[in-house]
């Protein structure tokens, strides 16, 4: 790790300002993902701009409109177990805890969660050539081992996954996210905040620099009824997804009147096709036409050498995962699910 001035923010303002004058600064919260790259010597930085004192930001809210905004440095752990997220969002909360370990969550922060960066072995491995963490230099992973990497969306460039939890749930809400920066506030949709790979791998997400995530908003409808969040992985616990999958449902009649499918596991961002999403509209919630849909969301997936069962994979996982929002106690230990 090389030597970093260190600064301490009150406020945004100052905390832009810090960034804004040193082009090599990062902002730092939790860390749980920065210190890890700084200490491999894949990030580097001139200064850290502690953003943990700053009071702003660092609760749960619910606005006039009914929508609840998530302060960015709020913890994944405080934000699982709101009561408000719980009752109101119970898919996020899901999301979160199938994420990381108690003791990440109890640091890490909701905006360094939609920050965090890939877990591809190459990109740690600075003695390979990897695009995403020097650009030109190529792609190890489309010619090595390759089993946990992408099989949508990719590029001749880049074939990582983006590894969050939260964030596949927070598609699936269509959650929207709250930006300050030297040019003002913004505010940006979940789905256009993080990037394909295309030909600049080494952009995560559409962020200006020195922005800053101030928080993020989540609509009024949380599918608090009928959802589920499934989680396929090699080991039960800290182990990120192979493949996951954030289903909300909202029924009547027997019919499904709206749908949200996000995964994750599978692209350099969550993943939704909002075409099979149209596609089961107004019809039954049966297996037979998750099992379509699901062959929409993975229509044009090309999988490589080690990781093309994530295909089939990733279609039985929305049909089971449809299946079980249907009856969210199924998700219960020792529950089976109904299939």
């Amino acid at each position: 790790m090389n030597n970093f001035a260190y600064e301490q923010a009150e406020n945004i303002g100052k905390a832009v300002e810090f960034s804004s004058n040193n082009s090599a600064s990062k902002y730092i919260a939790g860390g749980t993902n920065l210190i890890d790259l700084l200490k491999y010597n894949i990030a580097t930085a001139e200064m850290l701009v502690d953003i943990n004192h700053i009071p702003e930001h660092k609760a749960i809210e619910e606005k006039s409109d009914g929508s609840l905004r998530l302060g960015a440095f709020v913890t994944n752990a405080d934000t699982a177990y709101h009561p408000q997220i719980e009752a109101r969002y119970p898919l996020l909360s899901k999301a979160i805890l199938a994420g990381a370990s108690a003791q990440i969550r109890n640091m890490a922060t909701n905006g360094g969660n939609l920050l965090q960066r890939t877990r591809c072995y190459f990109f740690y491995d600075p003695a390979t050539p990897c695009n995403k963490r020097e650009p030109g230099t190529g792609c190890s992973a489309i010619g090595g081992y390759n089993r946990i990497m992408a099989i949508l969306g990719t590029s001749e460039n880049c074939i990582a996954v983006f590894p969050s939890d939260m964030c596949v749930a927070l598609a699936a809400l269509e959650a929207v996210v709250n930006i300050s920066g030297t040019e003002g506030d913004r505010s940006l949709e979940f789905a256009d905040f993080h990037r394909l790979p295309g030909d600049t791998p080494h952009l995560d997400n559409n962020l200006k620099e020195g922005e800053i995530i101030t928080s993020i908003d989540l609509p009024e409808k949380g599918f608090d009824k009928n959802y589920s969040y499934l989680k396929l992985r090699d080991r039960s616990s800290y182990a990120f997804a192979l493949v996951s999958v954030a289903t909300g449902l909202e029924l009547e009649n027997n019919l499904i009147k709206e749908v949200r499918i996000a995964l994750g596991g599978l692209a350099h961002k969550p993943w939704r096709v909002k075409e099979a999403e149209d596609f089961l509209k107004d019809k039954e919630p049966s297996m037979e036409n998750f099992a379509s849909a699901a062959e929409m969301i993975l229509r044009g997936a090309i999988g490589f050498e080690h990781n093309s069962f994530k295909i089939e994979l990733a279609k039985r996982a929305i049909v089971r995962n449809c299946m079980m929002a249907l009856n969210p106690e199924s998700q219960q230990p020792g529950a089976q699910p109904s299939l």
